[in-house]
């Protein structure tokens, strides 16, 4: 080869040649060529050792390093092998670093470059010349002497091995290489350019500089990480707490599961265990043990607790496996975050519904919109849609107001580190709001910021106050033009944004997130589907003009309580081994505005915290309908991606004798797969030649038919076709801003719908008012999965009915959707059998449509202990010192289950109680009424509507709980609080007049009177209100209902014997 008069190098350490100031084409490879093995680390091929063999730096695990990475880990790294960890010893030739061992005899790092102690200059040159073929050094010219790169002044700095080897300018030793001299060499060479700097001649090598700078370079793109402003307490801190992670922290998982620790869950499922095998003594003893007397009260009351056991076998199984999940954010930073580089966290569409203004006060709908625009995360990947689906001119102006405002409190939010984001929950709070603030501005202008938000409330409520009053021609906008939204059911389609475009910064002159007015085109003779039509449309406008490839939605009163909510969602949706398959992430609803004791179980911690905890060891957790962010991919119905099976090693597993036995059957299955497969392929064959012999016709209907099919599936816009084709989100380029949203105005028209599988097998489902457990049990069908995200500052706060009649009210509209579900096709029973979706996971969908019909049983249950008070009977016969065990066992498991459940789920004793106290209230009353309208309006047509009529309500903090609004749904709780205190007064009257031995048999009926009465008392509370007042209906109805049921019972079977008072002859002669 010829050189061309440019410098030739060579490296001891890493036995290649270099040509300086040559072109790539021109370098000469290292020899690891021979080997195939290159460096994990800077990307160049691993070199040979002497011996011939490939070198290995990592005795334990063999990860393949070259060995200047491996020096220079081991003296300025953390001297550890980056994949198992284990601390690098030391190789020799390699110099020494603190740490290592003590090795016994002479170092050979002394006599490294001596090569006349030990090597022969043949030898020399055979290490150094193993391609010496290649090369043509016969015009380098001879005589001269190499020197030093050093120039013989030997550096503190700079060790004995960072020394070139250079080739001779001799035309005789063309094929030779000469030893560098010394530190101690007598001549002192002249230096050529005295001025230059040492370090630019490289480490071993004269391109090893570059090369490190390059490796460096990578490096800290690949690890460098991005410091995000924390919460207050780390933010302000003294700043050295934020460890540097190590270098392979962002490969790390960015969440893991946390099992429950088994001397928690084992006693419990072993609990459960023994609870069934009592339930079925109980029942053995019950069925054979007839009450003859009472024989109609026995066999309801049996059925009755067969009903409750199956119900509580459908409730307790799915929490079999519960787990708790945990997130590492930092690791999310590492690994899609870069510094001088755009974010590569995805995209997220934040969809807030909501409909009539005066029912949910603007204000609380702005304050969730600011704590969304406010979030920590690229504003550039964040869009917020709302859905004003009564197309309310107050909800307009309200949202304008917002947006302006918007740009003052979110660069205060971002520069103070807020939480929580929400600013009239951020101001009303009572805390240290300085706690950890150093910097000298915040108390300035938190109290402006604080001054601003009053000025914004007092727009908001003058807004409000205007909108009291409609004008009769309607409203008017700003240009005089009439308001499109003025008739509510006729309507066009309406979209507005506010920020994002335009120019529109901050008052710092920062981007903010977009920010979308929604209202849907609606126009009389059309079914829009309440609720879930409104989201479907905010699908559809989100694909066409941002399609973020993952959306969130909440309630208008549920407010991001934790910034990073987003950041927690994404640590489970961007994980690249378990993110594919995961269809949403639920967080739990927390409250805010609740009483302390929560009389009517408005926080639901029981089902969040120990229910879904359940079912996240399953297949995930149910959709609670807010707070879940979504895999958009997965809205659209497809399915979640098919795991592919590893092959079977049953070849190496198995004795020869039993594969000879036992696998005659799997031969003869894959025989008959194979045989269709082979059909399969040659059906194919025959369509791909009679798509050869119709020539270029198919050609072209091929993409038509494709693109006709989608448009059948999503609808006839050719944009939001192409979007949902978009597995990672994103827009077309070519898309002008004109072009997308009339494109967006289309698919919210009311008749885009048509013809389409919207609503069937696309988005949220219709055919329930609860189209959130419908909407996750169709995703869980196709075989996605869904996790439960508990961080430790609750994701999301809302508002909650606290009052007894708006709590019953929502709890009917739940249980509505639950019957519909039931008597629809895709009832859990029957519907999604041969998809994705497991056994236990089926039993909860089951639980979720089957649990109104408990409220028939419960009723009769409850109703027992009155009439068997009443008519002095008992559902069980004389009992036994058997069944006493059995009763006291059975009573005994309950109350373990239930103590071992809020160990593992941490939740208070008060909490649960109040759960079970609900669940009789809401079951003898919302349950019952949800389970007569679904009834009447699946089977007969007929929809009926419970109304809430409102009554003045004392002021004062929580002044709500005591606020009473009138409603059907009181009249059975009431009725059966009456007849059940009736029956314990009757009771005990008919035990004092009938003397000591009726006192035995009368404390089975008074317990079991007392167990109602207990559990209705909440109920009873709340009738009372503040100052024991009960409305007069109420006690009419009531007394009434009780009466009737009492006279009847006392025709039927009097406290008297049938045949009339016995008369006997006292000896008293009364004349």
């Amino acid at each position: 080869m010829n050189t061309g008069g440019r410098l030739i190098a060579g490296s001891h350490n890493r036995n290649e040649f270099v040509l300086i100031n040559a072109d790539e084409s021109a370098r000469i490879r290292s020899v690891e060529e021979l080997s195939g093995q290159i460096c994990q680390i800077c990307g160049d091929e691993i070199e040979l050792s002497d011996d011939g063999e490939s070198f290995v730096a990592c005795n334990e695990c063999a990860f393949p390093v070259c060995r200047p990475c491996y020096e220079y880990e081991r003296r300025e790294g953390n001297q550890a092998c980056p994949q198992c960890k284990t601390r690098y010893k030391r190789i020799k030739g390699s110099p020494r670093v603190v740490g290592d061992e003590e090795d016994d005899g002479i170092d050979d790092l002394d006599f490294e470059f001596d090569y006349r102690s030990g090597l022969g200059s043949e030898q020399v040159f055979d290490t150094f010349s193993r391609r010496d073929s290649e090369f043509d050094l016969a015009s380098v010219a001879h005589g001269s002497q190499v020197p030093m790169l050093t120039y013989g002044e030997e550096e503190d700095d700079i060790s004995s091995d960072r020394h070139a080897l250079i080739v001779s300018p001799s035309p005789g030793h063309a094929h030779r290489f000469h030893q560098a001299p010394f530190a101690d060499h007598a001549a002192h060479p002249r230096p050529m350019v005295p001025q230059k700097d040492l370090a630019v001649y490289g480490y071993g090598s004269v391109a090893w500089k570059d090369r490190m700078e390059e490796w460096k370079r990578k490096q800290n793109e690949k690890f460098e990480v991005v410091k995000h402003d924390r919460d207050s307490t780390v933010v302000d801190g003294d700043g050295d707490d934020a460890e540097i992670p190590m270098m392979d922290e962002g490969r790390q998982p960015l969440s893991r599961k946390i099992r429950i620790k088994s001397s928690k869950i084992n006693p419990y499922r072993m609990l459960i265990v023994i609870r069934l095998v009592i339930l079925g003594l109980f029942f053995h003893y019950r069925i054979l043990h007839p009450v003859n007397d009472a024989y109609a009260l026995w066999l309801i009351s049996v059925i009755c607790e067969i009903w409750f056991a199956v119900s509580w076998v459908l409730d307790q199984f799915p929490k079999w496996y519960p787990i708790e999940r945990e997130t590492y954010l930092d690791r999310l930073s590492l690994r899609y975050e870069k510094e001088g580089k755009p974010s590569q966290l995805a995209g997220v569409d934040v969809f807030v519904s909501t409909v009539d203004p005066l029912k949910e006060p603007p204000l609380i709908t702005a304050n969730t919109v600011l704590s969304i625009l406010a979030v920590d995360y690229p504003v550039d990947r964040v869009a917020c849609y709302v859905s004003d689906d009564g197309a309310a001119m107050l909800t307009f102006e309200a949202l304008s107001e917002t947006a302006e405002f918007a740009r003052k409190w979110v660069p205060f939010c971002k520069k103070y580190n807020i939480e929580p984001r929400a600013p009239e929950w951020y101001f009303c709070h009572k805390m240290d709001y300085l706690k950890n603030k150093v910097h000298p501005a915040f108390v300035r202008e938190r109290r402006a910021m604080k001054r601003d938000y009053e000025e914004f409330k007092v727009k908001i409520n003058a807004l409000v106050a205007t909108a009291q009053k409609v004008p009769e021609e309607g409203w008017t906008m700003q240009d005089g033009t009439p308001w499109p939204g003025n008739n509510v059911r006729d309507h066009p389609g309406m979209i507005q944004v506010f920020l994002g475009s335009n120019g529109v910064l901050d008052v710092e002159n920062n981007e903010l997130p977009r920010l979308v007015y929604v209202s849907r085109e609606k126009r009389p003779g059309f079914d829009h589907h309440k609720k879930a039509g409104a989201m479907n449309s905010l699908i559809r406008v989100s694909g066409v003009l941002s399609n973020a490839p993952y959306l969130l939605n909440v309630d208008c009163d549920h407010y991001i309580n934790n910034s990073k909510a987003l950041r927690e969602a994404m640590c489970f949706m961007m994980d690249p081994q378990s993110g594919k398959k995961i269809c949403y992430v639920q967080f739990p609803q927390r409250f805010d505005g609740i009483d302390k004791h929560d009389r009517y179980s408005n926080r639901n911690v029981v089902f969040f915290d120990i229910n879904m905890k359940g079912l996240d060891g399953l297949q995930g957790p149910i959709y609670v309908g807010t707070g879940c962010v979504f895999r958009r991919q997965a809205l659209y119905g497809f399915d979640a991606p098919k795991k592919k099976k590893t092959p079977r090693m049953t070849c190496n597993c198995w004795p020869k004798w039993c594969l000879f036995c036992c696998g005659l059957g799997k031969n003869r299955k894959t025989k008959t797969t194979d045989k269709k497969k082979k059909n399969k392929e040659t059906s194919k064959q025959i369509h791909a030649l009679e798509n050869i012999e119709e020539g270029t016709i198919n050609a072209v209907k091929s993409p038509e038919a494709a693109q006709l099919k989608l448009e059948k599936k999503f609808g006839q816009s050719p944009v939001f076709v192409a979007s949902a084709g978009m597995e990672n989100g994103g827009l077309a380029s070519n898309a002008s801003p004109a072009t997308l949203l009339r494109e967006a105005i289309q698919v919210i028209s009311c008749g885009y719908e048509d013809k389409t599988e919207w609503g069937k097998e696309i988005g949220w489902i219709y055919g329930s008012v609860t189209e959130d457990i419908l909407t996750g049990f169709k995703m869980h069908s196709h075989g996605w999965r869904s996790v439960y995200c508990t961080p430790k500052i609750p994701a999301f706060k809302g508002s909650a009915p606290i009052n007894l009649s708006d709590r019953l009210h929502q709890v009917l509209r739940w249980a509505l959707g639950s019957v519909e579900i039931f008597l629809s096709r895709h009832c859990p029973i029957w519907y999604g059998y041969g998809g994705g979706l497991k056994c236990l996971e089926r039993l909860s969908y089951i639980n979720s449509v089957v649990y109104p019909w408990t409220s028939i049983p419960l009723l009769v249950y409850c109703s027992l202990p009155a009439i068997c008070l009443l008519t002095g009977k008992f559902i069980v016969p004389e009992i036994s010192n058997y069944a006493s065990i059995l009763f006291m066992a059975l009573f005994a498991s309950i109350a373990a289950t239930g103590i071992l459940e809020m160990q593992w789920g941490k939740v208070g004793i008060d909490d649960w109680w109040r759960n079970e106290q609900f669940w009789v209230i809401g079951g003898v009353s919302a349950h019952l009424f949800a389970l007569f309208q679904g009834l009447l309006k699946v089977l007969a047509g007929v929809d009926t509507n419970f109304t809430v009529t409102s009554k003045a309500a004392d002021d004062g903090e929580f002044s709500d709980l005591y606020l009473f609004k009138w409603t059907s749904l009181l009249i059975p709780p009431t009725t059966l609080l009456i007849v059940n205190v009736i029956g314990v007064v009757v009771g005990i009257s008919d035990a004092i007049s009938n003397g000591y031995d009726s006192w035995g048999p009368l404390f089975g009926r008074l317990f079991f009177a007392l167990w109602v009465i207990l559990h209705l008392y909440p109920f009873l509370k709340g009738l009372l209100g503040k100052q024991d007042r009960m409305p007069t209906i109420i006690i009419v109805w009531s007394i009434l209902l009780a009466s009737i049921l009492t006279l009847l019972w006392v025709r039927i079977n009097p406290f008297v014997a049938k045949g009339g008072p016995i008369l006997e002859i006292c000896g008293l002669d009364c004349l």
